[in-house]
């Protein structure tokens, strides 16, 4: 199975964990981001606002470390599973703009 799963976000980081580091060895870190906009949708103005659950790793993640609860940022990534066996969503940061 294969298909495009790219995700761009312009949002405020809310909340942010400690850097953490996986059992490989790779830096990691999870973090909360707030998004707010208006979007068109059927001919009309849609109001947005929405928290989504993100986490990065390596050297995305450690930017992400350095960065002030309450800034803000573009991030750019894919959407997969928040925990192996669940249903909801994270995404996943590949990339801060």
């Amino acid at each position: 199975m294969s298909g495009s799963n790219r995700f761009t976000l312009d949002a405020t980081l809310t909340q942010r964990g400690d850097l953490r580091h996986t059992p490989a060895g790779i830096p990691a870190i999870d973090c909360t981001l707030t998004h707010r906009s208006v979007q068109a949708e059927a001919g009309g103005e849609r109001k947005v606002e929405c928290e989504v659950f993100a986490v990065a790793f390596d050297d995305v993640a450690r930017r992400l470390a350095r960065m002030p609860v309450g800034g803000e940022l573009r991030c750019e990534g894919f959407l997969a599973r928040r925990y192996r066996t669940g249903v909801t969503v994270a995404l996943h940061i590949t990339h801060l703009g």
